[in-house]
């Protein structure tokens, strides 16, 4: 997202967003269960072993029985065992609970994203999505795994201290209470000022990360134009914006460790130097004194903990929150609660109607105006106009992309905002003119249009579209890794790849963005004739740039300001349309 759209978003105010998480913790109950059974084992052994100290201190050193020293040494040692072997297993278990836990949110957020509409992507960089993915879900790792264990622990130890404390000396557990507040009130002023740092932080790693996939995915262009420097400056300031508010946060932090430790440890000082005078006073024995005082440590320590991992608790909400907005996101273009069906396949008829339509981020301008057009089952109507006239817009309309400002699309009289739009979508074959391919093998990237397809059905559409003879002299054929967005292949390959996909696809309805645009003349001769085979019973929608295409179809449409100015053959809009005229001399090279 943008800085704007950053800052606009709204901030953490409260630990709530981390109740996010309780959906994905609770799926695994059985092994919280053995988590919480492990917890409360190691804090029942650890609480019990200064009551050993106790008793060995005034019945052992005191009264100068060796046995009795022995057994409470033993009753020490056993409780120490204890403490150490379901300490590690609640380690395990809470750890392990938090990296599934993460896992899981990274697949539902994922999952989620991935189903979202072009209006999303719109005001969303593609960055500030991979920056919740990566970052934001570490941060959330950290405090769910291991963070989660510490703080358990602490909690259960802080509040089973204090139980104790109070048994022992109720007097000093009365002083020892008055001075928890001296000790928390500090942290949590301090925390929320944290958390509003820790967002801030994330926001600035987003902005580096969007910035550098922006370039790192235009880098041709960047280079061509000898922007490298430019761009190295851009993201230089971007990661220093992002490192000077990490350290502010840092010294925060730093600061919240030192008050946290001083005020603990010159309360701890305080009460012992009380408990001592009890002792000569012979209020108390030694063995409660030592037995106090373990306890305060328990306690001491365990807010010193819970101290420091406040700031990485507040972190983890922000974080949260950040991927809770994701999570909660609804694309705008869903199914319907009762959609209807079309046949398992189209017949291909198509029907604009009246159909008007503005661009999200640009409401105040029609991108189409009275858009009406029908198309009958196996027709191919070839689309033509100067740029900015609507051609790309009525493909994105039919796949429904968006919704409609206006009017109705009806495909087998069925209005497509009435069907489930992952059903449309499967009658629908796209050939882009900007071909987009994955970094998986020659292969893989095929059968991206029929995922179930045999290798030999695959083999078969690349014959279809004259990319087999080049695939097949890559290094390791058909096995061949592509390269990051296709990088490996030149623009008439990566085109001719996309044209095999569409043909294993097979859809009733085949939109094409001059799917030739890119080739020489040898290769677009052999897809073209592919095209033609492939074009048979099937409806055809062609954004035309070559002469050769339009000569061919059925109709053109010439469009104009997202209206259309003239539907006819070739030889009739040459005649009868001057746009069309000035076109075909400017664009097709012939009247």
């Amino acid at each position: 997202m943008s800085d704007q759209a950053s800052s606009d978003r709204p901030r953490a105010k409260s630990l709530k967003p981390l109740r996010t998480l309780w959906p994905f913790i609770i799926t695994y109950k059985q092994v919280l269960l053995l988590a919480v059974g492990s917890l409360l084992v190691a804090s029942l052994a650890m609480l019990a072993m200064p009551v050993a100290l106790r008793y060995l201190i005034d019945n052992g050193f005191i009264a100068h029985d060796l046995g009795t020293v022995n057994r409470y040494f033993a009753w020490f040692l056993a409780a120490a065992l204890i403490f150490s072997l379901f300490a590690a297993l609640r380690y395990y278990l809470v750890t392990w609970l938090g990296e599934r836990v993460v896992a899981d949110i990274r697949n539902a957020v994922y999952a989620k994203v991935i189903r979202m509409d072009p209006v999303f992507f719109e005001v969303t960089r593609t960055g500030e999505v991979l920056s919740r993915l990566t970052t934001d879900t570490t941060l959330v790792q950290s405090i769910s795994g291991s963070g989660i264990s510490i703080a358990l622990r602490s909690s259960l130890a802080l509040v089973g201290g204090l139980i104790m404390l109070i048994l022992t000396s109720p007097r000093l557990a009365g002083y020892t209470l008055v001075g928890i507040p001296v000790v928390i009130l500090p942290v949590i002023i301090v925390g929320r000022y944290i958390r509003k740092l820790s967002r801030q932080s994330q926001d600035r790693v987003a902005d580096t990360s969007g910035l550098a996939g922006e370039t790192l995915n235009a880098m041709q262009t960047v280079q061509s134009f000898t922007l490298e420097d430019l761009q190295t400056r851009r993201y230089a300031e971007a990661v220093k914006s992002s490192f000077l508010t990490a350290v502010r946060r840092i010294r925060m932090n730093a600061i919240l460790i030192v008050v946290a430790f001083v005020l603990v440890f010159c309360a701890l000082t305080l009460i012992l130097w009380m408990g001592s005078r009890a002792v000569m006073a012979g209020e108390m024995s030694g063995g409660q004194l030592g037995q106090f005082l373990m306890y305060a440590y328990f306690v001491g320590s365990s807010a010193t903990m819970l101290s420091s991992l406040w700031g990485e608790i507040q972190r983890a909400a922000g974080a949260m929150e950040r991927l809770s907005e994701l999570l909660q996101a609804e694309p705008s273009i869903k199914a319907p609660a009762d959609p209807e069906s079309l046949r398992a396949r189209a017949e291909g008829q198509i029907c604009f109607s009246k159909v008007e339509f503005r661009y999200p981020s640009r409401p105040d301008s029609l991108a189409l105006a009275e858009f009406s057009l029908e198309i009958k089952p196996g027709e191919t109507v070839a689309i033509v106009g100067p740029s900015g006239a609507g051609k790309s817009t009525s493909f994105q309309l039919l796949l429904r992309f968006y919704d409609l400002s206006g009017g109705k699309i009806l495909v087998d009289d069925t209005d497509i905002s009435h069907l489930n739009p992952r059903e449309l979508r499967r009658q629908i074959g796209l050939v882009p003119q900007e071909t987009v391919l994955f970094g998986e093998s020659a292969m893989e990237n095929i059968r991206y249009g029929r995922p179930e397809a045999s290798d030999e059905e695959v083999k078969q559409a690349a014959v279809m579209a004259a990319a087999d003879d080049f695939i097949r002299i890559l290094p390791e054929g058909y096995d061949t890794f592509l390269g990051e967005r296709g990088t490996r292949l030149s623009g008439g390959q990566r085109q001719r790849i996309a044209i095999a996909r569409a043909i294993l696809k097979d859809p009733p309805i085949l939109l094409l963005d001059e799917a030739t645009s890119s080739l020489d003349a040898e290769s677009e001769r052999l897809v073209q004739a592919a095209l033609e085979v492939l074009m048979k019973n099937r409806t055809t929608l062609v954004i035309a740039h070559r002469l050769a295409t339009v000569k061919k179809v059925d109709r053109i449409v010439v469009m104009n300001h997202g209206r259309i100015e003239a539907v006819g053959t070739h030889d009739e809009l040459t005649r009868g349309n001057d746009l069309y005229a000035r076109l075909a001399e400017l664009q097709f090279g012939d009247i």
